[in-house]
């Protein structure tokens, strides 16, 4: 006769949800408008009027934030609008900051 053992795990349940990400469009004197506006609609998926009214925020303010979203996603939009921009001549900077 053999005795056996249990054992009793618990799952821990008190799962944080992941922090966020602020991906931010830094305001140049070289990019255009018409490339901010395209890469917010493009990348982003706003509607034309909105990404004019955010791209007019980045012009005048000097930064605006395009997208708060998880980390990898956030640093994933900002490269890929950073290479776009490249691509295209234009110095366009994309800073990525926690939120919060």
């Amino acid at each position: 006769m053999s005795v056996g053992t249990e054992v009793a795990i618990k799952p821990k349940l008190d799962l944080a949800e992941p922090p966020m990400f602020k991906v931010i469009y830094i305001n140049d004197n070289k990019t255009t408008m018409q490339f901010v506006v395209e890469s917010l609609v493009n990348h982003f998926r706003y509607a034309e009027d909105t990404a004019g009214r955010i791209a007019q925020i980045i012009h005048e303010e000097g930064a605006a934030v395009a997208a708060i979203l998880p980390f990898e996603l956030a640093e994933q939009k900002g490269t890929e609008v950073t290479v776009e921009a490249r691509q295209q001549g234009y110095p366009l900077q994309i800073r990525i900051e926690r939120e919060g």
